[in-house]
């Protein structure tokens, strides 16, 4: 069974305590449904014959569920400790500026894909194969997610992280206040665990 975890996100600049508590709910119910899923696939198995369109249509839903559960235990994360830069000899800016030629432009560019028209995630992935950061759109919480890579950093860009704080026109105004909130550290971490 997967575990509910406690995130303990600050007060932030631009996002409500009432949105984070509220994104929490949403996030606690895709741990619920993500265990519900399996337990009612275990239980359909027993006669997978007549149950197999069910336990097919449950498998769907499965990645729907689970992502968003994954997805958003890396977007708590990295609100967690209040905001905080990276040093300048991290291992993340070089490798983004090996990247995308400097710091700023990386952001600039991922702002942009956070930009994206509809509900989804903007992600910097790292593919440990060709040892290379790359910036990808996920659909809702699962279509498009890249294959053998690993999650570094993520920004939920569904409505519900921000609605109750901004109208859908001005989600631009909560990508600039969320990227003022992260703890570039948290994500530090995330690329070293996702480079040994």
């Amino acid at each position: 069974m997967f575990q509910e975890q406690k995130f303990v996100v600050p007060e932030l600049n631009g996002i409500s305590k009432k949105t984070i508590e509220e994104h929490l709910k949403l996030y606690a119910g895709y741990v619920k449904h993500s265990n519900l899923i399996l337990e009612k696939i275990k239980e359909y198995s027993i006669d997978s014959e007549k149950n197999g369109f069910a336990i097919n249509e449950l498998q769907r839903r499965f990645g729907f569920e689970f992502d968003g559960m994954r997805n958003h235990e890396y977007y708590f994360k990295s609100l967690e400790g209040s905001a905080k830069g990276l040093p300048e000899n991290s291992t993340l800016k070089s490798s983004v500026e090996k990247e995308w030629g400097s710091w700023d432009a990386w952001i600039t560019r991922f702002k942009s894909i956070c930009m994206t028209r509809g509900i989804g995630w903007a992600i910097l992935y790292y593919d440990p194969e060709s040892k290379k950061l790359i910036n990808a759109w996920v659909d809702e919480q699962h279509l498009g997610h890249l294959t053998g890579i690993k999650w570094i950093f993520g920004v939920d860009v569904w409505e519900h992280s921000y609605l109750l704080d901004y109208v859908p026109s001005d989600k631009k105004k909560y990508v600039e206040a969320f990227f003022e909130n992260v703890n570039w550290l948290n994500i530090e971490e995330n690329f070293k665990a996702a480079t040994i």
